[in-house]
């Protein structure tokens, strides 16, 4: 890091002041200049005497953050203000009081929603940290939008400046961070429409979570970067031969893919880097009155697929009906140069804003379109409806928040004709909750298109959906698995708690009879001692459990008569033997000393662990270890499919670890073949493996269709470069086209 003298530091802050104004100067009135400058001046006085981790002073930070507020995401002063105060009451002596008095009550109320999520975020980092405990915290933060929806604004605007300047922290931290951004933040900024920022949340994510991967993806880039900006200008200038032929105002961009978008197809279509082909697409954006958008969007499509061959089915209408994070545009794909499939973007300027800057930018059209004016309130009606249910557990709230979070839609119709978007997988039970709660409640059965369908019918664009209701109908524990939205589950589980909780009050007091019929009075601890009998969970579980008759007669006096002997037979050893000694403890199991192929933490501790199914680590993979509750050591690859759960939501059960020495023993692969049904190839397959590389066969299977080969061998394996060179000669064979590790 470059050191600076305090009068170069000085003039260096000053700067990045003026870099800050320039941004959003054309947007600003002297009062709000006035207010930035204020909300500036506070914040270098307050962080006068504060560092980062990386040394250089700490109110670069808020400048940072307050930059990208004003410029990526075009918000106003109000929170340009709140970005530049974000940590001054957590970090320093200034009070919220401090706060409204300087700057008023609604930068104050947007700097204390942060406040509470920085304290929120300070309290997640601790290493003991239970789940419970930190998904309350992120319910806690999701709690927020209904303070403010700027709150949530300004703290992802935090979040990416702390992404971007993450370097100087422990390689442990940056990974935790990073799993927390690709869980929650990432998807926070996709609903809110922040495209780019969520874009590059995940790609810096990916660069702390895989950072090999993320290295070889953007070198590959980089590589082929020159190639593929010459074909987007050949095809852009294509475009411009057609489209000045018409008389409208219009640009044309060429955007590539991100890496973790890549990285996603790669691992979702287990292709290599070069069999992904949609590696960019081309954005046409237009100029005109809000009265013909829809009208030009059209037209501009019917010029590019009169000169294109277009592919229907994946002509994706967002305009007519847009999402329900606002977005609009008409995206279609073609046929383009050197025949290779481009995907197409049509949107007006507006639409463009609304796009790359989510929400934020319907503030800016709120007053002047009666259309984002809706958009917006009824999006914020949404999350809060997400966020109104306090009764499930901060876990399962967290999923289903982060579920729906990058959902993809499906339009439906009303018998009457109106439309209803739902999720992408979405069941005929969410339609009817989507409609009302009582409605929901009622469901007797519902009919598709004229069609009487089970309550768990997925739904299909296009959809008319009829709800048939009963006073009698009620919601049951199947329910819940016929569900998908928050809305639906949260309805249905409020209802089976307020059921549940009456029937539990019942069989309290019919447990209470039943003991006393067995000479125990029902006390807090006969309760605690019959939850254990039974193996429950908690008392409630026991009194709903008798209340349903799931506890029969015939266990209650079971346990009675266990109760009973086991106070006759302590009262026996007490006569035979008055000075017992305490019951000794079990010893722990002898740990194993010959488990010499993982060690774990920075002492390399040589511990008993297991590995874990989900993703069958070998010798040589990137590797962690998490303690689960009982079943020990699970050994993780650091690219399971599940890592960034865990590492989000359990990381103080995360233990690192690492590979000493594995050429003792051989570990299990399986590979997905696929290509020709070439003669001989799965003899040479074989004779690869077996001969060539000295493997061990444990199963294989092929079949063949329509002079295609597919299929699954699981192989022995000593360590990851083995299976790398084994990989590497199976795809030279003829007739083989990808082979991939499941």
């Amino acid at each position: 890091m470059t050191t600076y003298t305090e009068e170069e530091e000085n003039k260096l802050i000053a700067s990045e002041y003026k870099n800050l104004l320039r941004t959003a100067y054309r947007s600003l009135s002297d009062e709000d200049k006035k207010l930035i400058r204020l909300a500036f001046d506070t914040a270098v006085d307050a962080h006068k005497d504060q560092r980062r981790k990386s040394g250089e002073a700490y109110i670069f930070h808020p400048i940072g953050v307050a930059k990208i507020v004003a410029t990526e995401i075009g918000l106003d002063a109000t929170a340009i203000a709140a970005a530049l105060l974000h940590d001054v009451v957590e970090d320093t002596d200034y009070t919220i009081e401090d706060m409204e008095r300087l700057f008023g009550k609604t930068v104050a109320k947007i700097v204390n929603g942060l406040t509470k999520i920085s304290i929120l975020d300070k309290e997640g980092e601790e290493d003991n940290k239970p789940i419970s405990l930190q998904a309350e915290n992120y319910r806690k933060m999701l709690l927020t939008l209904n303070d403010d929806v700027r709150v949530i604004f300004v703290k992802i605007a935090d979040r990416l400046h702390n992404m971007q300047t993450m370097d100087a922290m422990p390689t442990r931290k940056q990974i935790k961070i990073a799993s927390e951004t690709l869980y929650i933040y990432a998807p926070l900024a996709h609903r809110i429409g922040l495209y780019n920022i969520k874009t590059e949340l995940e790609d810096l994510g990916l660069k702390y979570t895989e950072p090999k991967i993320y290295d070889e993806i953007k070198l590959k880039i980089n590589e082929s970067k020159q190639e593929q900006d010459a074909y987007i200008e050949s095809f852009k200038n294509q475009l411009k031969e057609v489209f000045d032929k018409e008389d409208f105002n219009y640009e044309i961009h060429g955007r590539s893919k991100s890496i973790y978008s890549i990285r996603r197809k790669m691992s979702a279509q287990k292709v290599e880097f070069d069999q992904v082909y949609d590696k960019f697409a081309i954005r046409v954006i237009y100029n005109c009155d809000p009265a013909n958008e829809n009208f030009m969007a059209w037209k501009i499509y019917s010029i590019i697929t009169a000169h294109y061959t277009s592919n229907n089915k994946r002509l994706r209408d967002w305009i007519s009906n847009p999402k329900s994070t606002g977005y609009e545009a008409l995206h279609t794909t073609i046929v383009g140069p050197d025949k290779r499939w481009v995907e197409v973007q049509i949107r007006s300027e507006r639409m463009h804003e609304i796009a790359e800057r989510g929400y934020a930018a319907h503030y800016k059209y709120k007053n002047q379109n009666e259309k984002d004016s809706h958009v917006l309130d009824s999006w914020l009606d949404r999350l809060r409806e997400t966020l109104e249910n306090d009764q499930t557990s901060a876990v399962d709230f967290v999923e289903d928040f982060k579920l729906n979070l990058y959902s993809k839609e499906i339009y439906v119709f009303t018998p009457s004709g109106d439309i209803k978007n739902l999720p992408k997988g979405a069941t005929a039970l969410d339609f009817s909750f989507s409609v009302h709660t009582e409605i929901g409640l009622k469901t007797r059965g519902i009919k598709i298109n004229g069609r009487i369908v089970p309550l768990s019918h997925k739904l299909k664009n296009g959809d008319q959906v009829e709800v048939i209701t009963s006073n009698q109908a009620k919601p049951t524990i199947h329910w819940l698995s016929y569900v998908v939205t928050s809305r639906a589950k949260n309805k249905i589980k409020s209802s089976l708690h307020n059921d549940r909780k009456q029937i539990a009050i019942e069989g309290k007091g019919i447990l209470a009879r039943k003991l006393k019929s067995q000479k125990i009075t029902l006390t807090e601890s006969v309760v605690n001692e019959f939850v254990r009998f039974a193996k429950l969970d908690t008392s409630q579980d026991l009194y709903y459990k008798v209340g349903t008759g799931i506890i029969s007669n015939s266990l209650i006096k079971e346990f009675a008569a266990s109760k009973n002997n086991a106070f006759i037979n302590f009262f026996k050893s007490k006569i035979r033997n008055p000075s017992t000694s305490p019951i000794k403890k079990e010893e722990p199991e002898e740990i194993k000393e010959n488990l010499d192929l993982i060690v774990f933490g920075k002492d390399q501790q040589r511990l008993d662990y297991k590995f874990s199914s989900c993703c069958n680590p070998i010798p040589g993979d990137p590797v962690f270890g998490f303690t689960t509750v009982s079943d020990g050591i699970k050994v993780h690859k650091k690219t399971c499919p599940n890592a960034l759960q865990l590492n989000s939501n359990f990381g103080y059960r995360i233990v690192e670890a690492m590979w000493i020495d594995s050429t003792q023993q051989e570990f299990r692969a399986t590979l997905q073949l696929s290509g020709y049904d070439v003669t001989g190839v799965i003899n040479q397959v074989t004779k690869t493996l077996s001969n060539a590389l000295k493997m061990e066969i444990y199963s294989i299977s092929f079949n063949t269709n329509g002079g295609t080969l597919k299929g699954d061998i699981t192989i022995g394996v000593k360590n990851n470069n083995l299976l790398k060179e084994a990989i590497k000669r199976l795809k030279k064979i003829k007739g083989i086209d990808s082979v991939v590790r499941v």
